[in-house]
């Protein structure tokens, strides 16, 4: 398999530095930049082409929220995975609606920084366990909107949504309701077209809502 080629953008030296070392020891990926702020970032992609970025957010020049923005009006099949120190809900969500395809805090491990990777450049959105949590508490923390019935959900999307809200992958909903992982996207990208969802987070926040006392649609 060819290696993912990774940009990792970090404000700090040290953690830039010392992150490419650590990733580019990883034989699925090849780390072809780093970049220092946001501003660096989008120039290191246009020169590097690289398949994921791992983004931090709080940087001067331009921030990680605004390059990522950037890069995914420009550069829609670019995956951007942020790595930050900040757990906060609106940093949370602001990362998210720009574009990020994950999340993680710095506090992850080389080997779940290793899969978000991995996993972000198979097309899956990544949270760090202590930003999903943060995500499920604000949904039960919002008032529930009534369901849009001109949205027909079939009862297999319907299902899958569900498990997405219960935090599963798309590897684990494949294997629970025995169908291919193929057919699992196939359904999610149904399910995202017609709820007019744009992250795995917003179809969390879907599946709280509905599971708050709305009757599902068929």
């Amino acid at each position: 398999m060819t290696p993912i080629r990774l940009l990792v953008v970090d404000d700090q030296t040290a953690v830039r530095d010392a992150l490419a070392v650590m990733l580019d020891l990883d034989p699925d990926i090849t780390v072809v930049g780093t970049a220092a702020d946001g501003e660096d970032a989008v120039a290191a992609v246009d020169e590097h082409s690289p398949q994921v970025v791992l983004m931090d957010l709080n940087m001067p020049v331009m921030g990680g929220v605004e390059a990522t923005k950037l890069l995914h009006a420009t550069h829609p099949d670019l995956r951007v995975v942020v790595l930050t120190t900040f757990e906060d809900d609106e940093s949370i969500l602001a990362a998210l609606h720009a574009g990020a395809r994950g999340y993680l805090t710095k506090d992850a491990d080389r080997a779940t920084i290793i899969q978000a990777v991995r996993s972000a450049h198979a097309g899956h959105s990544v949270l760090d366990p202590a930003v999903q949590s943060r995500l499920l508490t604000l949904a039960s923390r919002t008032p529930a909107p009534e369901p849009d019935t001109t949205v027909p959900l079939t009862a297999r999307e319907r299902e899958i949504l569900d498990l997405i809200g219960q935090g599963l992958r798309n590897s684990e909903i494949a294997r629970q309701l025995y169908i291919t992982e193929a057919t699992v996207k196939t359904h999610i990208n149904n399910l995202f077209a017609k709820a007019d969802l744009h992250s795995r987070a917003d179809a969390v926040r879907l599946a709280l809502t509905l599971a708050a006392g709305s009757p599902p649609n068929h």
